[in-house]
Parts: structure tokens; C-alpha cells; sequence
């Protein structure tokens, strides 16, 4: 079925006109006269609609009342240091279809992509972008904050909310993330976070930093590239939590 994101007041019309951008994407989609398409707020609401009309010139009527999805039970921050290129493209897509409840680009010492404070809102504008189109395509109900670039030293704050676990190249060797994560549940505050450093990892600084604050882990036997890191702590994490929210 075809999902598109809407404004919230858009789901209480029961024949809504689309924001310009939904209205393009679905006469791109060429939905058939009767066929039913989603519209969802990113917010945890969605409504069906039928599709009057041919993909030139349609209308919408309501064919579901508005259903509600709550809150995960846990929120979940990645804090990630950029990327290049199309790899942080790809961090944020993958963070959001596993259900990254926020996303914090960092801008450490050793990180290769530099952002400029005059480029960070356009920079966050398209990252959101990216992540709506995730959460449309994976059948997500909340979207994730996705955060404007932050400096290290800023995002040691926000780190302090939540329990967190980092990647880390530690001595001595830090235990499993999955381990690491089942020995803290019976003490785990709602907010739970990971941290991935640069390709070139973390500085020795922003490392003794870090720990100080989170819980350092490890990826397994293998070193990892910086995106690879995100999305399999991201996975670990998530598939541990459905599990305890299942009892």
C-alpha cells in the first residue's frame, strides 16, 4: 500500500487535499480509480484513504477512521560522527526503518566531513528528508528527530540523559553490546543511546571523555566501518528491546 506523510490536521479531513509534495509523489505512483493509499503524520496517527480519479486529477475520501500507534517503550539516539558522502545518507535511512527514536550528527576531532554553521539547517533539512522517505517505505508510524550537526564537546550532554553504550577500541577489551545491555536492564532509564566515532575512531581525549559517561562495547571480532558500527549496535539494541518488551 502507499503511505505518504501528511500534516496532522490532514488525517481529521475525511476528503483532504494534499500538500504539494504528497500530491506529486502520489501522481508519480499512478494509484488505479478505488485503489487505497495511507496518509500518516510521522507522529504516530495514520488514516486510509480511496483514490477517486486518475493520477492527474484525483480526490480522497476516508475509508478508515484514524488509528494511533503509542510511543515506543524506549527511545533510542543514535549519536553518529558524519560520514562521507552517500554512506550517512545511507545511516540515516537504515536508523530509521530499525526505529532511531533521534538522530545526533557529531562533529568530532577526527571526522572528515566538516559542516559549516551557515550549511547546518539546509544540511538538517534534507537529513529529514531522507529519513521521511525511510519511515513512508518501512511502514514506520514515528518519525525520528533528526538533530542539526552538533560539536563533541555538545553532544556530551545530551549523551548524560541516557543511558549509553559507545563503540569503543578500549583496553581492556569491553564486553559484547548485548551483553553489555542485558547486564543494566534491571537499571536502564527509559532513554537509551549509542555512540559510533569517525572512521579514524575517536581521539584518546574524546574516548576517556566518553567513557566516563557510557558504557564502552564491542562489535565482535571484526573491525567495522563507521555506518556498519551504527546500524549493527542499532540492530543488537533494538532486537533486545522488542524482546523485553514482549514480556
Amino acid at each position: 500500500m502507499h503511505r505518504l506523510l501528511v500534516p496532522p490536521e490532514r488525517l481529521l479531513q475525511d476528503s483532504p487535499l494534499l500538500p504539494k509534495e504528497a500530491a506529486n509523489h502520489l501522481r508519480v505512483l499512478r494509484p488505479k480509480c478505488g485503489e487505497e493509499i495511507e496518509l500518516f503524520d510521522g507522529r504516530g496517527n495514520w488514516r486510509r484513504y480511496l483514490v477517486d480519479g486518475d493520477a492527474r486529477n484525483f480526490a480522497l475520501s476516508a475509508s478508515a477512521p484514524v488509528e494511533s500507534a503509542p510511543r515506543p517503550q524506549w527511545s533510542l539516539t543514535l549519536f553518529a560522527c558524519v560520514t562521507k558522502g552517500s554512506r550517512w545518507d545511507w545511516t540515516i535511512e537504515k536508523a530509521t526503518e530499525l526505529g532511531a527514536t533521534r538522530i545526533v550528527p557529531v562533529i568530532s576531532e577526527r571526522t572528515i566531513v566538516r559542516i559549516g554553521v551557515d550549511e547546518r539547517s539546509a544540511k538538517r533539512e534534507r537529513w529529514m528528508r531522507i529519513a521521511e522517505d525511510a519511515a513512508r517505505q518501512s511502514d514506520a508510524k514515528w518519525l525520528p528527530e533528526v538533530c542539526a550537526p552538533v560539536a563533541f564537546a555538545e553532544s556530551l550532554a545530551m549523551v548524560r540523559e541516557t543511558t549509553c553504550f559507545v563503540g569503543a577500541l578500549a583496553t581492556p577489551e569491553p564486553p559484547p553490546i548485548a551483553a553489555a545491555l542485558n547486564a543494566q536492564l534491571q537499571t536502564l532509564n527509559s532513554k537509551l543511546s549509542l555512540y559510533i566515532g569517525p572512521e579514524g575512531d575517536f581521539t584518546p581525549e574524546e574516548l576517556a571523555e566518553l567513557v566516563e559517561i557510557a558504557t564502552p562495547v564491542s562489535f565482535g571480532s571484526t573491525v567495522l566501518r563507521a555506518e556498519t558500527a551504527a546500524i549493527f549496535g542499532l540492530s543488537v539494541l533494538k532486537a533486545n528491546l522488542d524482546v523485553q518488551s514482549a514480556f
